[in-house]
Formats: C-alpha cells, sequence, structure tokens
C-alpha cells in the first residue's frame, strides 16, 4: 500500500503575522507547532532480467542434468526458488506437460510463499530435460524431491538454498553474469507480458494474489512494448481515418 502523501510534522512555534493572537500566546509561541510536509513516494526498482542469450549461457555453464534443469525449470514457470526446491515427482505431469505448485513443509526448507494451488503449462524440452535428468543423474536415488543433492554424504537428501546460492556463485564466476534466481521469475513475467499474455493471466501463473501485485510489480514496461503489441493487433494499420 504506497505511503501517504502527507504527514504530520513539526516545526517551531511562529506568530502568523495576523492582528489577533490566542489565549496564552506569549506562552506557546516558542513551542513546537504542527505542520503539515509533503513526502516523496520512493521510485520502484526496477526487476531484473535476463535476456534470451543470458539465459542460455547460464544454462550451458550448468555442469550437472540437475542445475540445468533448475533454471530451465525457473525459466519456463517463473516459479520461485523455494517453490521449484520443494517440487515432488508427482508435481510434474509429464504427458500433460504441466507442473503443479503446492503449499507444503519441505524438509530443506523450501517455502511456497503463496498459499494458492496453481499448475502451469511447460515445454516438451523441460519435459525431456526432466527425463533425461532421472535416467541418468537421479538413478535409483529414494525421494520424493525432484532436487537432491547428487554426491557427498547427504546424496539424495532435498537441495536446499544455500546449496543454490553456492551454484549461483560458481556460474556468475563461470558466465560473468552478476544473477541471481528471482531474476528468471522476473524474465518470465515480463517475456509473456510482452508477448502480449493478458495481465490477468500472468498473475493467476505466477501465484500473486491479486492483478494489482502483477501491475505494481511489472508496471515497467515501455512504450516501446505497448507499441510492439498494438502493432500485432493491427491498430496502426487499415484505418478508416487518414491523418
Amino acid at each position: 500500500m504506497p505511503a501517504p502523501i502527507w504527514e504530520v510534522s513539526w516545526q517551531p512555534g511562529r506568530g502568523s503575522g495576523a492582528s489577533w493572537k490566542p489565549f496564552l500566546h506569549h506562552i506557546s509561541k516558542s513551542l513546537p507547532a504542527p505542520r503539515r510536509a509533503i513526502t516523496l513516494k520512493a521510485s520502484r526498482k526496477l526487476p531484473r532480467v535476463l535476456t534470451a542469450v543470458e539465459a542460455q549461457r547460464i544454462l550451458d555453464a550448468c555442469e550437472h542434468l540437475r542445475d540445468r534443469l533448475l533454471f530451465a525449470l525457473l525459466y519456463d514457470t517463473g516459479m520461485r526458488i523455494g517453490e521449484a526446491l520443494g517440487l515432488r515427482h508427482e508435481d510434474i505431469a509429464a504427458a500433460e506437460q504441466a507442473v503443479t505448485v503446492l503449499p507444503r513443509l519441505n524438509a530443506n526448507g523450501a517455502r511456497s510463499k503463496s498459499q494458492q494451488v496453481r499448475t502451469i503449462p511447460v515445454s516438451a524440452e523441460l519435459v525431456r530435460l526432466f527425463a533425461d535428468y532421472l535416467h541418468d543423474e537421479y538413478g535409483d536415488l529414494d525421494s520424493d524431491y525432484v532436487f537432491v543433492n547428487l554426491f557427498g554424504r547427504a546424496k539424495g537428501r532435498p537441495l536446499a538454498y544455500p546449496a543454490v546460492y553456492d551454484l549461483v556463485r560458481r556460474l556468475r564466476r563461470r558466465t560473468g553474469i552478476d544473477f541471481d534466481p528471482h531474476w528468471w521469475r522476473h524474465t518470465y513475467a515480463t517475456r509473456l507480458l510482452r508477448e502480449g499474455t493478458p495481465v490477468e493471466v500472468v498473475s493467476t501463473l505466477l501465484g500473486h494474489a491479486s492483478v494489482t501485485t502483477t501491475l505494481s510489480v511489472y508496471g515497467h514496461l515501455s512504450v516501446e512494448d505497448a507499441r510492439r503489441v498494438l502493432e500485432q493487433a493491427g491498430w496502426f494499420t487499415g484505418r478508416e481515418v487518414a491523418w
């Protein structure tokens, strides 16, 4: 909720210049008196997004299918990293090419944030990558979680936030791209909006509580983006009125 434009501040008391003086003016004239002050709203920081080239470089820098799948999933669904880390095998419907996000308690401390259940369509390429990961790396590990530790004594345990942050640091060094997992969510939403997806649909896919939340975060699309959508809709062609 935006901060109010008006708020009360205090200034030293002084005469108004008028001839009338209130009772006990000689006592109160030096005391602080309330006044209205204008406060300026802080500008909202624009969400950072990845270009297609940057996203591809990060994916190609992943040494394991698990890591490539993780970031491909974020790119293809706009999930929060906590939602991805909480995924179970049963949440991925390969035949329907869809992933369901469920709020639940997770052993790795991953959090969904949104309490809404939502199902997100995914690409056939992501489903194939998931199958390759299960076949080549996951194997016969006994775990319900999609993303697990593959090495060390903690092998098979659900992947946790610290492991992801370590992975991000390594990928930053390899690619020279200073990103964090939430950029993938911003990239997904911005891509959909620029392609003309209705904001109500984007809001549902992101799991936002309302369209207002989506607009407050992604109201940064430029006039060039709006022009592109209008041109695709034929707004500037076939006019009945000539200027």
